[in-house]
């Protein structure tokens, strides 16, 4: 099968496509026929070696969509040719502690294409319980955007944040990917919800994410704004993406 891969540390001249074996699935694994992936930070991160090092040659791609073309033994049943989203945190059952205020940075977690060869290849072999079903209504390009920005913002959200309907959060730098989803989740979740962004363009995209209050940051002095539109109460959670002064 044809790969993207890197054999060394660099910027993106080192990525290259090649021949390599195609996968079998495992004990308790499926295979996919890969038709969308995503690229994130981690990607990058992973390239570079940060923040460990990782086996060589190794193919990237966390967030993955396709069709399920083979099961392993032991899998639980996973219909043959099922459209599928891979939920990229591995060792599910002590990410699911995390709600309980385990730290994620713990070496039992690993997320798929990061710790593992990942998705961006025409098959990839992913944990059966890793997979989610795409709805007909959803295409792969859509769903093979969504897991590491979801993940994220849910762990931050509902597992750290315990976030409860009729509560109140702000999102900074609304337009990135863990801020969409975060909106997104957190309007779901029954929350009011203030966004930060700049830009006019931004501000109406992030308007149509539920957003209920949108402040352009070029133009407003938010933290004020905030503390007004809420009677000087403030939010209850804030999701901060940008790990800057804004």
């Amino acid at each position: 099968m044809r790969a993207a891969l890197f054999s060394e540390y660099g910027g993106p001249e080192v990525i290259r496509v090649a021949e390599v074996e195609t996968p079998e699935p495992g004990p308790g694994e499926v295979r996919l026929a890969v038709r969308a992936v995503s690229l994130n930070h981690l990607d990058l991160w992973a390239r570079r070696g940060l923040p460990f090092e990782i086996p060589m040659p190794h193919i990237g791609g966390s967030d993955v969509a396709g069709i399920v073309d083979a099961i392993g033994p032991g899998a639980q049943e996973v219909p043959l040719g099922t459209r599928v989203v891979v939920d990229p945190s591995l060792n599910y059952e002590w990410y699911q502690n995390t709600r309980r205020g385990a730290e994620i940075s713990q070496p039992s977690f690993e997320v798929f294409g990061e710790h593992t060869q990942g998705g961006l290849a025409d098959y990839c072999v992913v944990p059966a319980t890793n997979l989610q079903e795409i709805p007909e209504s959803v295409s792969f390009e859509v769903a093979g955007a969504a897991g590491v920005t979801f993940v994220t913002a849910w762990h931050a959200l509902l597992g750290r944040g315990n976030l409860r309907p009729g509560e109140t959060v702000l999102v900074t730098g609304a337009s990135g990917g863990v801020s969409t989803a975060a909106i997104q989740i957190a309007k779901f979740s029954g929350a009011r919800v203030y966004a930060v962004t700049s830009g006019r363009t931004n501000v109406d995209r992030v308007k149509t994410l539920g957003a209920d209050v949108v402040y352009d940051r070029l133009e407003v002095d938010f933290s004020h704004e905030v503390w007004h539109d809420t009677g000087k109460r403030g939010v209850d959670i804030i999701l901060d993406s940008v790990g800057e002064p804004l």
